[in-house]
């Protein structure tokens, strides 16, 4: 008669103990969307081009010098000592900005879907206490309440029925009196100097941009009742600020 065979001492330690409970499952972080991998992995998810385009002189260049107008005019909308949500990675020194305007008070929570993208906002952020990151997919952002929300030259990477998801489950984040900042592109007027080769950089590299020539981001609301909503357009229209605040209770 054979002897009872040991599986613990048969087999080292960690292999024992999968043969006798199986594969524990690991903790896993979302899904990098479809859209993400096919259309931006150049840009957002191959190392070599992060670190390449992870400076101020680039997103100052891609903005034709407005990127820190544009900041300014996200800022303006956050008191410091507020709890903000950031709806992804920016490139350049965007995050860091924004948690130094909030303060050591406040509080600024920076989500991205890609791993390599909230690594780097993490290295940015790094030695400011006010500041976080983790990974979350802006059309699942988290059940947390915000004085604020930051959407910063999002929508326009993203597929349309993404931006109508993203911009729902931003404003359901925002806290009554609070306010949802988005700022992206716009169509620049008829005879900007700079529309047609904005055009031709969306038609080769931003197949989602031009859409937002076309459409109203309150327009994306399922329920826009309860929000006040403010247009603003900058650089003959090629961008736009919209703001949208809740309506404080009682009101």
């Amino acid at each position: 008669m054979n002897a009872p065979y040991d599986v613990a001492r048969a087999l080292p330690l960690p292999h024992a103990a999968r043969a006798i409970l199986g594969d524990a499952p690991r903790p896993r972080g979302p899904a990098i969307p479809d859209y993400l991998r096919e259309t931006y992995a150049w840009a957002y998810l191959d190392p070599r081009n992060v670190r390449l385009l992870d400076h101020d002189l680039v997103v100052a260049t891609i903005l034709w010098g407005n990127h820190r107008r544009l900041q300014r005019l996200a800022f303006e909308e956050f008191r410091p000592g507020e709890r903000v949500l950031q709806a992804a990675a920016v490139y350049g020194d965007f995050s860091r900005r924004l948690a130094l305007h909030l303060g050591p008070e406040g509080l600024l929570e920076v989500i991205d879907v890609a791993p390599i993208q909230a690594a780097t906002a993490r290295r940015k952020l790094r030695g400011l206490p006010q500041a976080r990151v983790r990974r979350a997919d802006a059309r699942r952002p988290g059940d947390g309440v915000y004085d604020g929300v930051c959407c910063y030259f999002l929508l326009h990477e993203i597929p349309d029925p993404c931006k109508r998801e993203v911009v729902n489950a931003l404003l359901a984040r925002v806290r009554p009196g609070g306010v949802a900042v988005f700022v992206d592109y716009h169509r620049p007027v008829a005879l900007h100097p700079l529309k047609a080769v904005t055009g031709l950089v969306f038609d080769t590299l931003e197949p989602f941009a031009k859409s937002l020539w076309e459409l109203e981001i309150a327009d994306l609301v399922e329920r826009p009742g309860g929000f006040a909503w403010r247009k603003r357009t900058i650089f003959g229209g090629l961008f736009q600020k919209v703001s949208a605040r809740r309506a404080p209770f009682g009101v």
